[in-house]
Protein backbone atom coordinates (compact mmCIF):
# COMPACT_ATOMS: atom_id res chain seq x y z
CA UNK A 1 0.00 0.00 0.00
CA UNK A 2 2.99 2.76 0.82
CA UNK A 3 4.27 1.80 -2.94
CA UNK A 4 1.10 2.52 -4.40
CA UNK A 5 0.92 5.91 -2.72
CA UNK A 6 4.64 6.64 -2.93
CA UNK A 7 3.87 5.80 -6.92
CA UNK A 8 0.90 8.07 -7.30
CA UNK A 9 2.80 11.19 -5.48
CA UNK A 10 5.54 10.48 -8.24
CA UNK A 11 3.14 10.45 -10.85
CA UNK A 12 1.44 13.32 -9.50
CA UNK A 13 4.54 15.57 -8.90
CA UNK A 14 5.86 14.38 -12.34
CA UNK A 15 2.48 15.90 -13.80
CA UNK A 16 2.76 19.10 -11.93
CA UNK A 17 6.44 19.35 -12.83
CA UNK A 18 5.60 18.36 -16.90
CA UNK A 19 2.51 21.46 -16.54
CA UNK A 20 5.25 24.09 -15.00
CA UNK A 21 7.96 23.38 -17.40
CA UNK A 22 5.50 23.77 -20.40
CA UNK A 23 4.16 27.37 -18.57
CA UNK A 24 7.75 28.29 -18.44
CA UNK A 25 8.51 27.67 -22.11
CA UNK A 26 4.99 28.09 -24.00
CA UNK A 27 2.80 30.00 -20.98
CA UNK A 28 -0.44 28.59 -19.52
CA UNK A 29 -2.79 29.72 -21.50
CA UNK A 30 -0.44 27.50 -24.53
CA UNK A 31 -0.55 24.41 -21.98
CA UNK A 32 -2.72 21.83 -23.00
CA UNK A 33 -3.77 18.40 -21.10
CA UNK A 34 -2.37 16.30 -23.71
CA UNK A 35 0.49 18.02 -23.93
CA UNK A 36 1.29 17.66 -20.27
CA UNK A 37 0.58 13.96 -20.67
CA UNK A 38 3.13 13.87 -23.13
CA UNK A 39 5.54 15.52 -21.20
CA UNK A 40 5.12 13.72 -18.02
CA UNK A 41 4.87 10.66 -19.82
CA UNK A 42 1.95 9.45 -18.61
CA UNK A 43 -1.97 9.61 -20.51
CA UNK A 44 -4.38 12.06 -20.49
CA UNK A 45 -6.84 10.24 -18.14
CA UNK A 46 -3.75 10.25 -15.95
CA UNK A 47 -3.37 13.84 -15.76
CA UNK A 48 -7.52 13.89 -14.82
CA UNK A 49 -7.01 11.34 -12.48
CA UNK A 50 -4.70 13.63 -10.44
CA UNK A 51 -6.21 17.28 -11.64
CA UNK A 52 -9.90 16.86 -12.33
CA UNK A 53 -9.54 20.43 -13.73
CA UNK A 54 -7.20 22.67 -15.26
CA UNK A 55 -7.69 24.88 -11.98
CA UNK A 56 -6.34 22.09 -9.64
CA UNK A 57 -3.48 21.30 -12.33
CA UNK A 58 -2.47 25.05 -11.92
CA UNK A 59 -2.94 25.24 -8.88
CA UNK A 60 -0.16 22.39 -8.47
CA UNK A 61 2.17 23.34 -11.26
CA UNK A 62 2.17 26.90 -8.98
CA UNK A 63 2.56 25.30 -5.78
CA UNK A 64 5.72 23.11 -7.20
CA UNK A 65 7.38 26.48 -9.05
CA UNK A 66 7.53 28.74 -5.72
CA UNK A 67 9.07 25.68 -4.26
CA UNK A 68 11.87 25.68 -6.85
CA UNK A 69 12.07 28.95 -8.41
CA UNK A 70 13.29 30.78 -5.04
CA UNK A 71 10.72 32.92 -4.64
CA UNK A 72 11.57 35.39 -1.50
CA UNK A 73 10.40 35.15 1.59
CA UNK A 74 9.37 38.27 3.73
CA UNK A 75 10.49 36.71 7.45
CA UNK A 76 14.08 38.19 6.82
CA UNK A 77 12.45 41.36 5.33
CA UNK A 78 10.06 41.81 8.50
CA UNK A 79 13.41 41.76 10.82
CA UNK A 80 14.67 45.24 8.97
CA UNK A 81 12.99 47.99 11.17
CA UNK A 82 13.52 51.28 8.85
CA UNK A 83 11.40 50.87 6.29
CA UNK A 84 13.69 52.23 3.57
CA UNK A 85 16.42 49.90 4.29
CA UNK A 86 13.65 47.17 4.31
CA UNK A 87 12.66 48.06 1.18
CA UNK A 88 16.45 48.24 -0.30
CA UNK A 89 16.89 44.84 0.90
CA UNK A 90 13.59 43.19 -0.60
CA UNK A 91 14.01 44.90 -3.64
CA UNK A 92 17.30 43.31 -3.65
CA UNK A 93 16.32 40.11 -3.91
CA UNK A 94 13.26 40.52 -5.62
CA UNK A 95 14.72 41.93 -8.32
CA UNK A 96 17.10 38.94 -8.77
CA UNK A 97 14.70 36.64 -8.27
CA UNK A 98 12.49 38.42 -11.44
CA UNK A 99 15.70 38.31 -13.68
CA UNK A 100 16.28 34.34 -12.70
CA UNK A 101 12.48 33.78 -13.75
CA UNK A 102 11.97 36.32 -16.33
CA UNK A 103 10.64 34.03 -19.66
CA UNK A 104 8.36 32.05 -16.46
CA UNK A 105 7.12 35.14 -15.18
CA UNK A 106 7.10 36.72 -18.18
CA UNK A 107 4.87 34.03 -19.83
CA UNK A 108 2.01 34.35 -16.73
CA UNK A 109 1.84 38.01 -16.80
CA UNK A 110 1.03 37.63 -20.32
CA UNK A 111 -1.60 34.62 -20.46
CA UNK A 112 -3.07 36.15 -16.98
CA UNK A 113 -6.04 38.03 -18.66
CA UNK A 114 -6.38 34.32 -20.30
CA UNK A 115 -6.22 32.44 -17.48
CA UNK A 116 -7.42 34.24 -14.73
CA UNK A 117 -11.32 32.84 -14.72
CA UNK A 118 -9.61 29.43 -14.23
CA UNK A 119 -7.55 30.36 -11.20
CA UNK A 120 -5.27 28.01 -9.79
CA UNK A 121 -2.83 30.45 -8.88
CA UNK A 122 -3.80 32.25 -5.65
CA UNK A 123 -0.82 30.82 -3.46
CA UNK A 124 1.40 32.92 -5.77
CA UNK A 125 -1.01 36.12 -4.97
CA UNK A 126 -1.00 35.97 -1.36
CA UNK A 127 2.51 35.16 -1.16
CA UNK A 128 2.70 38.34 -2.82
CA UNK A 129 0.49 40.41 -0.65
CA UNK A 130 2.64 39.22 2.14
CA UNK A 131 5.84 40.99 0.25
CA UNK A 132 3.81 43.81 -0.20
CA UNK A 133 2.44 43.85 3.51
CA UNK A 134 6.18 43.47 4.98
CA UNK A 135 7.06 46.29 2.92
CA UNK A 136 4.43 48.77 3.62
CA UNK A 137 4.60 48.86 7.71
CA UNK A 138 6.21 51.24 9.24
CA UNK A 139 6.47 54.58 6.68
CA UNK A 140 5.54 57.85 8.50
CA UNK A 141 3.06 60.37 6.55
CA UNK A 142 -0.87 61.21 6.72
CA UNK A 143 -3.41 59.10 4.52
CA UNK A 144 -2.92 61.19 1.48
CA UNK A 145 1.32 60.04 1.62
CA UNK A 146 0.52 56.51 2.91
CA UNK A 147 -1.72 56.10 -0.26
CA UNK A 148 0.09 57.03 -2.74
CA UNK A 149 3.12 55.30 -0.98
CA UNK A 150 1.26 51.98 -1.10
CA UNK A 151 1.22 52.75 -5.20
CA UNK A 152 4.68 53.68 -5.46
CA UNK A 153 6.11 50.12 -3.39
CA UNK A 154 3.44 48.08 -5.45
CA UNK A 155 4.73 49.91 -8.84
CA UNK A 156 8.53 49.02 -7.09
CA UNK A 157 7.51 45.20 -6.38
CA UNK A 158 6.23 44.57 -9.59
CA UNK A 159 7.78 42.48 -12.40
CA UNK A 160 6.48 44.64 -15.02
CA UNK A 161 7.95 47.88 -13.30
CA UNK A 162 11.45 45.39 -13.23
CA UNK A 163 11.52 43.91 -16.58
CA UNK A 164 10.36 47.93 -17.90
CA UNK A 165 13.53 49.38 -15.97
CA UNK A 166 16.06 46.74 -17.09
CA UNK A 167 14.51 46.85 -20.83
CA UNK A 168 16.07 50.62 -20.43
CA UNK A 169 19.19 49.10 -19.91
CA UNK A 170 19.66 49.34 -15.45
CA UNK A 171 21.19 47.02 -14.02
CA UNK A 172 19.25 45.19 -11.45
CA UNK A 173 21.09 47.45 -8.89
CA UNK A 174 20.20 50.57 -10.28
CA UNK A 175 16.62 49.78 -10.61
CA UNK A 176 16.16 49.05 -6.96
CA UNK A 177 17.91 52.65 -6.04
CA UNK A 178 15.66 54.04 -8.32
CA UNK A 179 12.50 52.41 -7.11
CA UNK A 180 13.84 52.93 -3.09
CA UNK A 181 14.32 56.67 -4.37
CA UNK A 182 10.91 57.02 -5.50
CA UNK A 183 9.25 55.57 -2.87
CA UNK A 184 11.32 57.29 0.04
CA UNK A 185 10.18 60.47 -2.03
CA UNK A 186 6.47 60.60 -2.17
CA UNK A 187 4.70 63.12 -0.14
CA UNK A 188 1.16 64.77 -0.66
CA UNK A 189 -0.51 65.47 -3.58
CA UNK A 190 -2.56 67.87 -1.80
CA UNK A 191 -1.61 71.43 -2.92
CA UNK A 192 -2.18 72.72 0.28
CA UNK A 193 -0.02 70.56 2.27
CA UNK A 194 3.78 71.37 3.50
Amino acid sequence: MARRLEHLEATRQRIAEAAFELHSTIGPAHTTISAVADRAGVQRHTVYHHFPDMTSLIQACTEHGMRITGIPAAASWRAIEEPSARLQHALAELYPYYRANARLLGNVTRDLPLTAQIGGQQAFFDHMAGLFSALAEGWPGDAGVQRMRMAAIGHAMSFETWRSLTGQGLQDSEAVDLMVGLVATVHSSDPGAP
